[in-house]
């Protein structure tokens, strides 16, 4: 007994050893310097060529003020032209990055950082400059697509990445001008994906990071580890101004949808699905049977638009697109933007506890009913205003409730009537002396009539506003 035991011992001890000296072997110091260094320079040096500086100037009218007026102090309570003097044109400046994507000079970049520009310039990392034209700006997604004519000079180009293949975890490097030091490189992980909660755009879908993003980063790229862009950098999360760990970048499949979807009059055109819907609750997949809350919960559905040729109902409720599954309104309306028109898409719907697959046919949104811009004139409050009839297109592209109907201000004069009214861009007129307006011809009817005292109702971003005037 006692050798037996013995025997076992020294067998394990020879194990143990085995170990110890397999670990050893597999540990050894490093014998050469590509051994001892982990680098990402030759990412960077394949990715970086291709991120730009942007100087976008503009000129604006301000006053002349004593220093005492600059102070944030009195800014915040007589504003930021507050002076005296003649009013004189003083010249802004901001800055940002961007990313060559194509080979014939196209550049992306977020809208915020060319907005209102009369000069953009564009520096690449070997210091050349080229004077850039805005292309197409978009609200809803804060893109921008800027165009710089190289000549014969050849310009290096980031590929774009699938960003739906990314996982949370995923090495990321961000590339920009932050606080306009250079071109600077950061690294981190993806921290989240999907994040809808961080602007109020409908077409909100973040990547989140923790790569060090701050001012000047805006428009520059979040690169994976091939050295693809994967997504636009565009937002942080900070109450200092600087970076916290918490950036935000649009996907790249966003950015593909918008270069690809743009037209040759510099219009933007994207598939429109015609439904619209709530997130799926707990309380709400009780009581249609779910396993657990997911989905969209379709509540209207657009009369002969792309859902309802498909066959979508009031009440199902839409899990995935194309295999991707979708949480929210932003979600599903993000994976139908991020689809070429034309194409078919397979959605996958929850219908009384049956799943099944529905094929959409993806269109823009249709310009029912036609626009018929008109300027009202007169001696009446709304008076120096363009408004139009709205139709799914017109609500597409002002950000507005394509469901809503009515006639909408797309347009004001300055010093109109209807400016110094306090009347708004998107103001979705609904009625005039307690008649509900149809269309741009009956309010146009409505307000020629003579009156003393103006009773008119706006519905302002989903609040119904109602106004009195005097004649």
């Amino acid at each position: 007994m006692v050798a037996f035991f013995l025997f076992r011992t020294l067998t394990a001890l020879a194990l143990v050893l085995a170990a110890f000296d397999g670990q050893a072997a597999e540990r050894q110091v490093p014998g050469t310097k590509a051994e001892v260094r982990l680098s990402f320079a030759p990412l960077v040096k394949k990715a970086a060529p291709a991120v730009v500086n942007i100087y976008a100037r503009k000129v604006v009218q301000g006053r002349r003020s004593l220093p005492l007026f600059d102070d944030p102090f009195f800014r915040r309570f007589f504003g930021q032209d507050f002076g005296f003097g003649q009013p004189r044109k003083q010249q802004q400046n901001s800055l940002g990055s961007g990313v060559i994507v194509r080979s014939d000079g196209l550049i992306v970049t977020n809208k915020h950082v060319i907005e209102g520009a009369d000069q953009i310039n564009v520096v690449l990392a070997d210091r050349r400059q080229f004077a850039a034209i805005s292309v197409l700006t978009d609200d809803r997604t804060d893109l921008a697509i800027l165009k710089v004519e190289a000549g014969e000079d050849s310009l290096p180009v980031m590929g774009l990445r699938d960003s739906d293949d990314l996982e949370v975890g995923d090495l990321v490097l961000a590339i920009g001008n932050p606080f306009g030091v250079g071109q600077t490189v950061t690294s981190g992980i993806v921290s989240a994906l999907a994040r809808t909660r961080v602007t109020s755009s409908d077409l909100n879908f973040f990547i989140q990071t923790d790569a060090a993003i701050n001012p000047g980063n805006s428009g520059g790229a979040l690169v994976t580890m091939d050295g693809k862009l994967v997504g636009v950098n565009t937002a942080i999360f900070s109450k200092s101004g600087g970076s916290l760990g918490i950036g935000f970048a649009i996907p790249s499949n966003m950015v593909r949808a918008v270069i690809n979807g743009l037209t040759n009059g510099g219009k933007l055109v994207r598939p429109w699905l015609g439904a619209s819907g709530q997130g799926v609750s707990q309380d709400i997949a009780t009581s249609l049977g779910m396993k657990r809350p997911t989905g969209v919960l379709i509540n209207n559905v657009y009369k002969g638009g792309a859902a309802d040729r498909a066959g979508l109902r009031v009440g199902d409720v839409v899990l995935a697109v194309n295999g991707r599954e979708v949480n929210d309104p932003k979600g599903l309306r993000y994976r139908i933007a991020t689809l070429p028109v034309g194409e078919t898409a397979a959605l996958r719907v929850m219908r009384k506890e049956r799943t099944m697959e529905l094929k959409l046919l993806l269109a823009p949104p249709p310009e029912t009913p036609r626009r018929n811009i008109t300027v009202l004139t007169g001696q009446q409050p709304l008076a120096g205003s363009k408004v139009a009839n709205l139709s799914p297109a017109l609500a597409d592209e002002f950000g507005l409730d394509p469901f809503a109907g009515g006639v909408v201000v797309i347009e004001m004069t300055r010093g109109s009537p209807a400016n110094r009214l306090g009347f708004r861009l998107g103001d979705l007129v609904r009625s005039v002396n307690g008649k509900d307006v149809t269309n741009v011809a009956h309010l146009r009817s409505l307000m020629s009539v003579k009156s003393s005292r103006w009773h008119i109702t706006v519905d302002r971003g989903g609040k119904v506003l109602s106004l009195t005037i005097n004649g």
